[in-house]
């Protein structure tokens, strides 16, 4: 029997081999494919997979749309790890449990999409290191965190895609009915501060402002596309989370 998700409904499954791309495959289908259309790897050593979305805003703040995933992926891992273990960010889109980097999230949007036009479709991506990934060297492996290796059950890494699903609904409806408000703030409370009593807001198109207390001037200003394009929990060589 083929292994498969139990998503809610209003998703659509879409497996991929093992060599399969889950990111860059959702961004391929997503025109056609439409909203809810989830695709996934099934890998051992990797929990990999992406969700198609059609925001109904322009693009330059449907973006935050990544802050409702990032929230959904945190509130998931959290459901099935061991108690007394943090889930927390860094900034924007790196996924860290217990400190060390777990994995991370990705957002794509249409090339062509100006930041006045409503896009099509955005593509939520999610890696997350389930194992060690057989083909790094075991020095390097261990210096890298996994659920296996920080307590979790192998079959946590598929329910975790399950609850995933059933979070990012709720975070969507959280947005509509209260506002993005208090998508920031969720998202904030696991993003680490800078420095003691420094206040932090996400601004309309998701960049992320800082200011000291009793500062004057402009708050600092750390752009959520520049950051996204760095991608900097990302090996893209070895397809997988960064080790450290």
């Amino acid at each position: 029997m083929e292994q498969t998700l139990d998503l809610p409904p209003g998703y659509t499954l879409v497996a991929l081999r093992e060599l399969g791309d889950a990111f860059a495959h959702a961004c391929e289908i997503a025109a056609e494919a439409g909203a809810g259309t989830l695709t996934w790897v099934r890998r051992y050593d990797l929990v990999e997979f992406a969700v198609v979305l059609e925001p109904d805003e322009p693009l330059s703040s449907a973006r935050r749309a990544f802050f409702a995933g990032m929230n959904a992926l945190a509130d998931a891992i959290a459901a099935h790890c061991p108690p007394e273990r943090e889930v927390e960010f860094d900034w924007p889109d790196a996924i860290r449990f217990d400190a060390g980097l777990l994995g991370g999230g990705r957002l794509a949007w249409p090339a062509d999409c100006a930041e006045d036009e409503v896009p099509p479709w955005l593509v939520f991506g999610v890696i997350l290191r389930a194992a060690a990934m057989a083909h790094v060297p075991e020095v390097q492996a261990a210096s890298g965190v996994s659920l296996l290796s920080e307590g979790f059950e192998m079959v946590d890494t598929d329910a975790i895609i399950e609850s995933f699903a059933r979070h990012l609904m709720t975070a969507f409806d959280r947005w509509k009915e209260r506002g993005f408000e208090a998508i920031a703030r969720d998202y904030l409370e696991r993003l680490p501060k800078g420095k003691a009593g420094e206040r932090r807001g996400i601004d309309v198109n998701g960049d992320l402002l800082v200011s000291l207390p009793g500062g004057s001037g402009a708050p600092e200003r750390n752009s959520l596309v520049d950051a996204l394009a760095r991608a900097n929990w990302y090996d893209p060589q070895a397809r997988g989370p960064k080790f450290e």
